[in-house]
């Protein structure tokens, strides 16, 4: 079986071209697409810290970033019906998610703005554990 391939989506601004690619080889290799949406608590809930933030508020923040990233996906889904997907979404830096991700992948699939590497993809291209297709915007 091919080994599933991982998209970082940041699900409030998803990039058309990179979830576009992913999912097109997705499909063109029959693997399965893992969907990956980092997320942080509110800057509110930072005061908390560090105090456990309520379970409850924790639970309904997760709740939003998963329909989030649903919602987001919805118009690939739906181009591309063959394609399984694993929607996952985690409460870590996005670079920490994506790295934690490519263990199990055979390639890992990011996004790059502009002309320079930021901090998440600098770290991705330096921990990843698997080949990295960085596709720009």
């Amino acid at each position: 079986m091919t080994e599933p391939i991982v998209v970082g989506v940041d699900a409030r601004d998803p990039v058309s071209a990179v979830v576009d690619f992913a999912f097109d080889l997705a499909r063109r290799r029959g693997a399965r697409l893992h969907a990956v949406h980092a997320w942080q608590l509110p800057s509110a809930a930072e005061q908390w810290m560090p105090y456990a933030v309520p379970e409850e508020d924790r639970g309904a923040w997760e709740d939003q970033e998963v329909q989030l990233l649903s919602d987001a996906l919805r118009p690939w889904r739906e181009k591309y019906p063959q394609v399984d997907v694993y929607e996952d979404v985690r409460l870590q830096s996005p670079s920490a998610a994506l790295v934690h991700a490519s263990a199990s992948a055979g390639l890992l699939v990011v996004g790059r703005a502009g002309r320079s590497l930021g901090s998440t993809l600098r770290a991705v291209l330096e921990h990843a554990e698997c080949p990295v297709t960085v596709v720009p915007r």
